[in-house]
């Protein structure tokens, strides 16, 4: 029996299903039964009724996970699988921020640890960080953390100030505008699509600034045909894959995430065989954290 086959056959004995996030390894995407963005996941986890979650992705993913499905069990297969941006804030840098500026409210960026989620007033994703601006914090002072790129970004489409932390991502900053220029130099009728994690310099040169989900949604329903992508390229697999007709191009070949890349078919096996690394959130943490998301998901 190949490996794929023998994933198969245990996630019917055990009623698992696998996730796996838009920048995971083609073949692991191949093996999941959803693949998206980190909340849209966190969702399907919560909605299925499988009781074992696999969840191919970085920490804090599985994390959420485990936060909106406390009495299921929830496996990353790489323990070791993190992410530079959510360990760019800790507890003890909000705690100073919020004395220094002791009436805002804290907006936190999904991809944060649930230590962090617990300590902020309310999460957003790269999707909805405007509309939860508009929406909640409109009159309020706020800290945002960690990405400082979003952040901006926001802050730009709202006329809002926010109290930015430095936190970034190193991929998504790694795509400069000379990569956007070559790559539009070589395909003059393809659109930009930018995440907004990206530097302003790209994003003043995008077509459209959308999360991974939107580049997804987006890619489907546009009439264009050819699109250079300025985000982590393990997107453009689901991408290629479900517009076969359609034209994709990295902004930059090497914006790629290390972390993203460290799960296997061979890790997948072994998590569902054995059940490991099961994540777990102390009761306290899950508790916040679960509070913060779900003042979004009252408004998106």
């Amino acid at each position: 029996m190949n490996i794929q086959k023998e994933i198969e056959k245990l996630k019917k004995e055990k009623n698992a299903i696998i996730l796996a996030h838009n920048y995971q390894l083609p073949e692991i995407q191949d093996i999941a039964d959803f693949v998206g963005d980190s909340l849209n996941l966190s969702i399907k986890a919560k909605d299925t009724k499988a009781q074992i979650i696999i969840f191919c992705g970085v920490y804090f993913m599985a994390e959420t996970a485990k936060i909106l499905s406390p009495h299921k069990k929830v496996l990353i297969p790489v323990k070791e699988a993190g992410c530079s941006l959510a360990d760019n804030i800790t507890v003890q840098q909000i705690n100073r921020l919020k004395k220094k500026h002791p009436n805002a409210k804290v907006l936190c960026y999904v991809n944060t640890t649930a230590e962090i989620k617990a300590k902020s007033d309310i999460v957003c994703t790269s999707a909805n960080a405007v509309e939860v601006t508009e929406k909640v914090l409109k009159d309020e002072e706020v800290i945002f953390i960690p990405d400082k790129y979003l952040g901006l970004y926001t802050m730009r489409k709202t006329n809002k100030k926010f109290i930015l932390h430095s936190g970034y991502c190193p991929v998504h900053v790694s795509i400069r505008k000379e990569d956007i220029k070559r790559q539009k130099r070589l395909h003059p009728k393809a659109k930009i699509l930018a995440h907004p994690e990206c530097l302003p310099e790209v994003i003043d040169l995008a077509d459209k600034v959308l999360s991974t989900e939107g580049m997804c949604r987006y890619a489907k329903k546009t009439k264009f045909q050819e699109m250079i992508i300025a985000t982590e390229i393990g997107i453009l697999h689901r991408l290629r894959k479900e517009n076969p007709k359609k034209k994709f191009y990295p902004a930059s070949k090497t914006a790629v995430c290390p972390f993203m890349k460290v799960i296997r078919l061979k890790d997948v096996l072994d998590s569902l065989k054995y059940e490991r690394y099961p994540v777990e959130v102390p009761l306290s943490v899950r508790l916040g954290a679960y509070r913060a998301i779900q003042e979004m998901l009252k408004v998106s």
